[in-house]
């Protein structure tokens, strides 16, 4: 494959990009799968959009920030670039630190139990992943190193792997996967725990493919918080799966 471009259409000489129409309908699809779930975890299905509203500029502006701090050596001495992002350069795990924030202050100003809305949410998350990350197809972005497969795409002359296609086949295995879950559900906390654990093993393991990550020092800025995100979070789950036995075995 070989991407078209990254402009969709143009309206009024105003190119509309492959980029923000991509992560808008994955945006939309996750607020209207969580609206319709929200009842399933006890939230008002109403409460959904006034978090959306809050969370939505908020992701935005933190996976901007954590890309531009990260490339700083681009933007430092042309501070206006920093606010175009129809090119690109928006970092994932920027959004989802602001996101869960975010969620934090809402559940605590609204008395939602934030377990409950983090499951809720997170296969969600996964589906706007796997659709919005079509968008570094189109800006020829994110791409991995060269290859010989069969399913290699196109960049500047180059057959390289599809790192965007990998991480999008696995966020929509994932997405699929906690919703079957989150119907066998055992505790609070399972799904949000499942998703950091599922997702930090995928991005470190499809970052060592790519060609343009960010970096701490000598090491990859994602494989860095993948691997910490994973041992919290297992951490977490044996805990709190520990409690739900304990829990289960008094009422027994």
């Amino acid at each position: 494959m070989t991407s078209p471009g990254p402009v969709a259409f143009t309206i009024a000489g105003i190119d509309i990009m492959w980029y923000g129409i991509l992560i808008g309908t994955g945006f939309i699809l996750a607020i209207l799968l969580c609206y319709k779930r929200a009842p399933q975890h006890g939230i008002q299905s109403d409460s959904i959009i006034d978090f959306a509203l809050w969370m939505i500029p908020v992701s935005i502006v933190g996976a901007r920030l954590y890309y531009v701090i990260f490339r700083w050596d681009l933007y430092r001495e042309n501070w206006a670039e920093i606010l175009h992002i129809r090119n690109g350069g928006l970092a994932i795990h920027g959004g989802l630190i602001c996101g869960l924030i975010v969620a934090l202050v809402f559940c605590h100003r609204r008395n939602i139990p934030f377990l409950e809305l983090a499951d809720l949410i997170f296969p969600s998350v996964a589906l706007a992943q796997s659709i919005g990350r079509w968008g570094n197809f189109f800006n020829s972005e994110a791409h991995g190193g060269p290859t010989d497969l069969p399913w290699a795409i196109i960049v500047n002359g180059q057959a390289v792997h599809p790192t965007f296609l990998y991480e999008s086949i696995w966020c929509f295995l994932l997405f699929l996967f906690l919703l079957w879950v989150d119907r066998r559900r055992k505790f609070p906390g399972q799904i949000a725990l499942l998703y950091g654990m599922l997702y930090s093993v995928e991005r470190f393991c499809v970052e060592h493919l790519r060609t343009d990550s960010l970096m701490i020092g000598p090491f990859r800025q994602a494989q860095v918080l993948s691997t910490v995100v994973f041992i919290a979070c297992l951490i977490l789950y044996l805990v709190l799966n520990y409690k739900e036995i304990q829990q289960r075995s008094i009422q027994e």
